[in-house]
């Protein structure tokens, strides 16, 4: 009996290993085919999910934990427990984290409203553990209200091990569930989740930030909430958009550079949004869960020298009033590149500038070979038509060079 038992566990395992894998396949991006994780995009108001793959499949958190961290301090500040003036004192465990970390010395405490800021701004490691803290007296019994937390919220497939989403194997979530906290942080604290917006801060004489670029490559629908990487999970997000008075939340796991995670998710909430439907398909809370996973992106032999820019050249095609005319600006110039014979075309950065109060939306294609952005700009300039190169360390907040 106990034979047949080992090798029904056996079994069991055997085939849990087998998806595991399969949770990283190709998805279609303005770039080409990149491989992914999971993903799923629900409308906030309904739940209902209006794309999905792989979304109950078991992925490593990384720093989107620091949503759960917020999502009880907003709870302690609603309560009263806490005020955006409490200090929040960093204990050596906590000053031991590594970086992102704010790094402060012995005795230095923030704000929880500076604390809350560093969380998205920075994703502080030490600013996490110190929350955990102040609020449990310790991280393991914080990490025990968080899954406790999360179990009432019906993430029934996450478990949390530390505040801040450092690598441990025993932490794991699913896109599904990420989006139920998502909706929750949305919904439960109207008038806190303003701080998923942080993009920087000062912080005495510092200067915190930039925060995510999804808040500037999707404005002006963007306005939150949070990015997370560790080798193991590849590049995370868990973003939210308005457009046309109506909320989407997409979550995106597995990417193995940010660039890549950003434009899919920006492509996917494109597509979402154009989507017809009756409010027929599924809710985000009735799609199986705990199903495969986790995969691996990165082998920790390979997790050196990530880029987070797009490194290639870019050609700027000019800024205009809207976001949709800037798009199609865009498609129009990716399309001259086939027309020009280039085969590797670039990637689409569409980024809000802003001047005198007005925002505009500069039209650029990124990380070109620089033949090909010469090649544009040459032809674009012969049929007296707007087109700039930029190198990648021009393209930088608050984007004011772009104004046009």
């Amino acid at each position: 009996m106990n034979l047949r038992l080992l090798l029904c566990i056996l079994g069991l395992l055997g085939l849990a290993a087998v998806p595991s894998r399969a949770q990283i396949a190709a998805v279609a991006s303005p770039s080409g085919p990149v491989q992914a994780g999971p993903y799923v995009v629900v409308d906030a108001a309904t739940g209902e999910t209006l794309l999905e793959r792989s979304a109950g499949a078991y992925w490593y958190p990384a720093s989107l934990t620091k949503m759960m961290t917020i999502y009880i301090v907003f709870e302690e500040l609603k309560a009263g427990r806490l005020t955006l003036a409490t200090p929040v004192p960093f204990s050596d465990y906590a000053r031991s984290m590594p970086p992102t970390k704010l790094g402060l010395g012995a005795g230095q405490t923030v704000t929880v409203e500076q604390g809350l800021q560093a969380l998205v701004a920075h994703s502080a490691n030490d600013a996490a553990t110190a929350f955990g803290e102040l609020i449990s007296g310790s991280s393991p019994a914080f990490a025990q209200r968080m899954t406790e937390t999360a179990a009432r919220l019906g993430m029934s497939a996450t478990q949390f091990r530390n505040a801040n989403g450092l690598p441990d194997p025993g932490q794991m979530t699913t896109a599904r569930d990420m989006t139920i906290l998502a909706m929750a942080l949305v919904k439960q604290f109207p008038e806190y989740y303003g701080y998923f917006r942080t993009q920087q801060f000062m912080l005495g004489k510092m200067r915190i930030g930039p925060g995510i670029k999804f808040l500037d490559l999707y404005a002006p629908y963007a306005d939150g909430l949070k990015t997370g990487f560790i080798c193991a999970s590849g590049f995370n997000i868990v973003g939210s958009a308005v457009r046309d008075g109506r909320r989407l939340i997409a979550v995106a796991f597995g990417f193995r550079r940010a660039d890549l995670r950003d434009e899919f998710i920006v492509r996917l909430f494109d597509e979402a949004y154009a989507l017809k439907t009756g409010g027929n398909r599924p809710k985000i809370w009735q799609l199986r869960n705990g199903d495969g996973g986790p995969g691996t992106v990165f082998a920790l032999g390979e997790c050196g020298g990530i880029r987070y820019d797009m490194p290639g050249d870019a050609v700027w095609l000019g800024t205009y009033g809207d976001w949709k005319t800037a798009r199609h600006v865009y498609d129009t110039g990716q399309a001259d590149l086939v027309r020009l014979g280039v085969a590797r075309l670039g990637k689409e950065w569409i980024l809000p500038v802003t001047a005198n109060k007005a925002t505009r939306q500069a039209a650029i294609i990124a990380d070109l070979e620089p033949a090909a952005a010469q090649k544009l700009c040459a032809d674009y300039q012969a049929r007296k038509l707007f087109c700039q190169m930029k190198k990648p360390e021009e393209i930088v907040p608050p984007f004011g060079a772009f104004w046009r």
